[in-house]
């Protein structure tokens, strides 16, 4: 999960499994899985460094890295 910001200043928690576009539209808009759309002040590289942070968290990325191995 990343906390993120409401243009608003409000603050709230997002699932970065479900993210599937990160846009500058000029406000950074977050797009879920499930098209829900979501306007944040975070910077797309900020969007990118919270997501991989919460990757490497939950182990999603040692994970990807284990099945490339095996798949040689």
């Amino acid at each position: 999960m990343i906390q993120v910001t409401r243009l608003n200043k409000e603050e709230f928690v997002l699932n970065a499994l479900y993210i599937e576009k990160v846009q500058a539209l000029p406000d950074t808009t977050i797009t879920l899985s499930n098209g829900k759309k979501y306007f944040v002040s975070e910077s797309i590289d900020e969007i990118i460094q919270r997501s991989t942070d919460y990757y490497k968290q939950i182990g999603f990325t040692d994970l990807q890295a284990k099945v490339v191995d095996e798949d040689e």
